[in-house]
């Protein structure tokens, strides 16, 4: 029987082994490669998803989406939108309401995906919604892992510069396996919801003060 927390305590996921994705990854510099890789992923059933945008420490400074990831359980193709901008086939695939596309606070990801081009989302599914349907409280994507799956997903490049000339291997590494923890999220909780072999352990109100985000 799995045990789950309905808040995760974020201290404890320090002590966890890290997890990476270990699948392939296709960094996307033109409208060509964007077209292509589109292609490949219209094909698939199911899509990780999640961006990135270069931090500013500057206050009322704000940068533009930079990186767009769309994985599958072994590819995770990084559309570098400071390049190519939004293109006619990613346009496709956004809009696309036969393939179910997972992640986490899609809504903010949306808003800012239509920043740089106007657009209808086709089929998106809200992680934080699925995971609130088995008692888990927490919205955070390494949280949640966390608790579902005991590994920590590092936080390390979250702050690093998404518009640099070139992505280094831990960029993009970290990017895919934003990406790529969406598809193993939904697939975990779906099954967990179909055999019910879980229990949800609550945390009690005088520990939750010290459960920080």
């Amino acid at each position: 029987m799995k045990i789950i927390q309905d808040k995760y305590d974020k201290k404890k996921i320090q002590t966890l082994p890290r997890v990476l994705f270990e699948g392939r990854v296709i960094v996307i510099f033109t409208e060509r490669e964007a077209e292509k890789a589109v292609e490949y992923l219209m094909k698939q059933d199911l899509l990780g998803f999640d961006t990135e945008t270069r931090p500013s420490f500057k206050k009322g400074k704000m940068y533009q989406v930079a990186l767009l990831q769309v994985a599958t359980h072994d590819t995770c193709f990084l559309f570098r939108l400071n390049r190519t901008g939004i293109t006619d086939p990613i346009v496709r695939l956004l809009e696309d309401r036969t393939i179910t596309k997972v992640g986490l606070s899609l809504q903010d990801d949306l808003r800012m995906l239509r920043t740089r081009r106007a657009f209808t989302p086709g089929t998106f599914v809200e992680l934080q919604k699925e995971v609130k349907d088995i008692g888990i409280e927490d919205n955070s994507l390494q949280k949640i892992y966390a608790n579902l799956f005991g590994g920590k997903i590092s936080k390390n490049q979250q702050l690093s510069n998404w518009e640099s000339d070139s992505l280094t291997e831990a960029q993009q590494r970290y990017a895919a396996t934003d990406a790529w923890a969406c598809i193993q999220i939904h697939e975990e909780v779906a099954r967990m919801k179909r055999e019910g072999d879980f229990v949800l352990e609550r945390t009690p109100q005088e520990e939750q003060q010290h459960i920080t985000e």
